[in-house]
């Protein structure tokens, strides 16, 4: 999170410092109107800034995901990224029309419009001529993307419904980088706050036309079919074996994938429940009625069934070198687990050690009961040789931070890696902070949210 934190608030201030050397004179305006038209260019550059970011981490580009600690913790900067180019966008629509409210009621003084003088730079003029025209279709596209981020932050919004809106940000998106190129100042282009811009512009007008041709991902997908349909209803989950005979690469357990199993559903993200062998080639998905979607798969899904798989992706994948290991799976966060006990089962098969050397205690709460999911999971963490602490919680009360310590002595030798409902993880991490423990370097949490 530290990383996400860093490059969110060190965009910005960047982008602010840039600004400031091309526009000096803002702390000593000659006007109000000339300290109204520095503004409008200053939150131009910084929702600009902000949405080309936030289109660019739409790719889901797998060359910042270590940097980030994952795809999970890009899609949080880039829902913080476009939640800052709502905001700064609507001040800057404010500092456009708010004057023109105030002269229409009197309350400011109209511009004194004289002849403007002649341009003699032809580039100058030509985006001089274009000047209504980006202020009016960039008005437009503003409040398009208004409507569509507040859909996108809406969570009661139907996933299949934001996913068929959402990409039209992509086409809002290149209307308004029209409206920026053409409406900043022109002498910021020979400054480095107009290289700086340019090149966020462009790589947004790229991104955006990957979104809007579908190629998003498209160099990280494979084409999958079902093999096996497993449901356990005393807990509602469902569990897909999916045979991937080519092109997979593999994969770590904790990692995740998108599936597609509906082209007008979309894809959707879930934790792979299995570790990689080069022979079987499956991968296996395990998924909880949670939502429409994930509520109606095992009417929708038949084995034989063709599914893309895209990734993979994430970095909650167990990697580190403390001698004891803590896992808190909640609810159907106990996925990433089961996919590490497998790997961990397959290597005491093989005898190649690795991370066996680890003590591992699992932690998994669950409202729900079925003995037959409950026996499996214990096989799988004899199997690992993981020390298995099942709490159901109606039976065991809820799983707290004292518990946990009181369970694992060696607790501030251990790393915490935390996968369920995004409350409890927080609660978890701030009792563990507040008993002495450096939840910064080693509280691994998966911010499963993906908007």
């Amino acid at each position: 999170m530290q990383n996400i934190k860093r490059t969110f608030w060190g965009a910005f201030a960047l982008l602010t410092i840039l600004w400031l050397v091309a526009e000096p004179s803002v702390f000593q305006p000659a006007s109000f109107r000339a300290f109204r038209a520095a503004m409008m260019q200053y939150s131009g550059v910084i929702a600009m800034g902000a949405m080309s970011m936030a289109m660019i981490l739409a790719l889901r580009p797998p060359w910042p995901e270590r940097w980030f600690g994952g795809l999970d913790k890009m899609y949080r900067l880039h829902k913080w990224l476009g939640i800052a180019a709502l905001a700064v966008a609507v001040v800057h629509w404010l500092w456009a029309q708010g004057p023109r409210w105030a002269v229409g009621w009197g309350w400011l003084a109209g511009p004194r419009r004289g002849a403007r003088s002649p341009i003699d730079n032809p580039a100058e003029a030509f985006f001089r001529s274009l000047r209504g025209t980006a202020e009016g279709v960039g008005e437009w596209a503003f409040y398009a993307a208004v409507v569509l981020i507040v859909i996108a932050l809406i969570r009661y919004f139907p996933y299949r419904l934001f996913n068929k809106t959402h990409w039209l940000l992509a086409p809002a998106y290149l209307v308004l980088a029209f409206h920026a190129v053409v409406l900043m100042d022109f002498n910021y282009w020979a400054s480095p706050i107009g290289w700086v811009m340019a090149v966020l512009l462009a790589a947004g007008t790229w991104a955006a036309v990957v979104v809007l041709l579908g190629l998003v991902g498209s160099g990280r997908q494979v084409l999958g079919e079902i093999a096996s349909l497993n449901y356990y209803p005393g807990v509602r989950a469902l569990e897909i074996g999916i045979k991937v005979p080519h092109g997979w690469p593999g994969h770590r357990p904790g990692q995740f994938a998108f599936a597609t199993s509906d082209v007008a559903e979309g894809a959707h993200p879930y934790t792979i429940a299995s570790g990689w062998d080069d022979e079987t080639r499956q991968i296996t998905f395990i998924t909880k009625e949670l939502g429409d979607h994930t509520s109606h798969l095992r009417e929708q899904l038949a084995v034989g069934q063709a599914v893309t798989i895209e990734g993979p992706y994430g970095c909650f994948t167990f990697e580190d070198d403390r001698p004891r290991q803590i896992w808190i799976g909640g609810g159907i966060g106990i996925t990433p687990f089961v996919a590490r006990m497998k790997h961990l089962a397959a290597q005491r098969a093989r005898a190649d050690g690795g991370a066996a050397s680890q003590t591992v205690d699992l932690f998994h709460c669950t409202p729900d009961v079925d003995e037959e999911a409950f026996g499996k999971l214990a096989a799988t963490a004899k199997s690992a040789n993981v020390n298995l602490h099942l709490l159901v919680d109606a039976r065991d009360g809820f799983l707290t931070g004292e518990r946990i310590r009181k369970v694992v002595s060696q607790w501030r030798d251990a790393s915490i890696w935390f996968c369920g409902p995004a409350g409890f993880g927080e609660a978890l991490k701030k009792d563990f902070a507040a008993n002495g423990y450096p939840v910064a370097q080693h509280f691994h949490r998966e911010l499963f949210a993906m908007r």
